[in-house]
């Protein structure tokens, strides 16, 4: 064979006479593909961020509406005059003293409530878990009996407090029930104690209930989950505790990510396992506590969105926290002007009707479970 002939077979090969090849036409060299992982990744950052901005624009949208929907309607460009000016009219009166601090409560505990359920299905490592499954509810609940019976409170702003406080002891207790449980063992005890809990303390509550007429009337009111006549006063309680949860929540995402992996596999990583568990159930203390005691026990928001942005996010708890704040925002606005259009001039309360949905969405989910798993 020549030399021409040799030169014709190693160009053809894509190899040169030292033996390193070529890549073919068309094909990212080494330093293209390096530059591809970066570009990549902008890509990816910046549609999450228009995602992002838009979930936020939806959930101003749904702002204007639940400010015009009600007994009475008002058109949204005199929502948003109002808004921009309190001229004393009876719509600016309605908008700004009436509307207002009931829609900004429902974007507050919701997006508390969806946040609390990332964290609680992350640190729990199950995807059925929610919000109530730690007791916040029922300790909630039962505080607020306690208050009305044993002290004669029946406003928002005097029972927020130790609806407050019954949320975080049951949280404690039901902590402290499970912190002695092996690794294996945990997630099985924590469901177990919370379900125990609830129980034990929804038969005192109604125990209670059932010989004081008085409590029962104020409870009634307060236990199917609702935002109307809270008042700015359960607002203001309710804001600071959200904040600090959510302040802590945000922190935890790259260690939930390590923890998604396993206990031994995230304190191989170098993660603190016990000190992230403890972190992430302060967190949902604060968060489901102080939602609960400003609306009631609002159940299946901590469900259902969490697994919805999971459908469309995937698994990466980062993106699953930073979008839960909207998610939950949208989905109890949309639940509260549904429950104020369906049956005008009266309204359903937002406990109902995020139940009707969350319901057949835990159906699904269990069905779901039980096709994957057989």
């Amino acid at each position: 064979m020549s030399r021409y002939d040799s030169d014709a077979i190693d160009h053809t090969s894509g190899s040169t006479r030292s033996g390193a090849r070529r890549p073919p036409d068309g094909e990212p060299k080494p330093d293209d593909a390096r530059a591809d992982g970066p570009r990549k990744r902008g890509l990816r950052r910046g549609r999450l961020f228009v995602a992002l901005v838009v979930c936020l624009t939806v959930v101003l949208l749904l702002v204007l509406v639940s400010l015009g929907v009600g007994a009475r309607s008002i058109p949204l460009e005199t929502v948003w005059r109002v808004l921009l000016h309190d001229d004393g009219s009876p719509e600016a009166i309605i908008v700004r003293r009436l509307r207002m601090p009931r829609t900004v409560l429902a974007v507050v505990v919701g997006a508390a409530l969806a946040l609390a359920g990332v964290v609680m299905q992350a640190i729990s490592r199950n995807p059925l878990a929610e919000p109530g499954i730690v007791g916040v509810n029922s300790g909630a609940s039962f505080a607020v009996v306690v208050a009305i019976a044993g002290f004669h409170i029946t406003s928002v702003s005097g029972y927020v407090w130790f609806a407050f406080a019954g949320a975080v002891l049951a949280a404690l207790l039901v902590h402290t029930l499970t912190s002695g449980a092996s690794r294996s063992h945990q997630h099985t005890r924590l469901v177990l104690a919370g379900a125990a809990l609830s129980a034990s303390l929804g038969a005192c509550t109604g125990i209670l209930t059932m010989f004081n007429t008085d409590a029962f009337d104020s409870y009634r009111f307060w236990v199917v989950g609702a935002l109307e006549n809270r008042g700015t006063e359960a607002l203001t309680a309710a804001v600071p505790f959200v904040a600090a949860g959510t302040l802590i929540a945000l922190a935890l995402g790259p260690s939930l990510n390590a923890l998604a992996l396993g206990d031994e596999t995230g304190a191989a990583l170098g993660l603190r396992v016990s000190w992230v568990r403890a972190a992430g159930f302060l967190s949902i203390m604060l968060l489901c506590g102080a939602s609960t005691a400003a609306a009631g026990p609002i159940g299946f928001v901590g469900l259902v969105v969490p697994h919805v942005l999971r459908l469309v996010l995937g698994p990466d708890l980062r993106r699953l926290l930073a979008f839960s704040l909207p998610g939950g925002a949208i989905l109890l606005l949309v639940s509260d002007i549904a429950g104020r259009v369906i049956a005008p001039p009266g309204e359903i309360e937002v406990g109902i009707v995020t139940a009707f949905i969350g319901a057949p969405a835990l159906l699904w989910l269990v069905v779901r479970r039980r096709a994957v798993s057989s």
